[in-house]
């Protein structure tokens, strides 16, 4: 991640049709993680996230992407 992600950042995923019930971040090589307050925020519009280095968000994706998951 450069810098922080914010809920501004994000606006865009969470306008989305239909809305995503989970958001992976992919953060290259290390894990960075999310801040306290944007976690809560998503949660509180019913969005988990996570955030994990690239190549486990790439396998993460792909097997929710198979059960259907947004």
């Amino acid at each position: 991640l450069d810098g922080e992600i914010t809920l501004e950042a994000l606006a865009p995923l969470l306008q989305t049709t239909p809305r995503i019930e989970f958001l992976i971040l992919g953060t290259g090589k290390e894990l960075q993680p999310v801040a306290a307050a944007t976690r809560q925020a998503l949660r509180a519009q019913g969005i988990a996230v996570d955030s994990m280095d690239t190549g486990a968000a790439c396998r993460t994706y792909a097997v929710m992407h198979s059960e259907g998951r947004r």
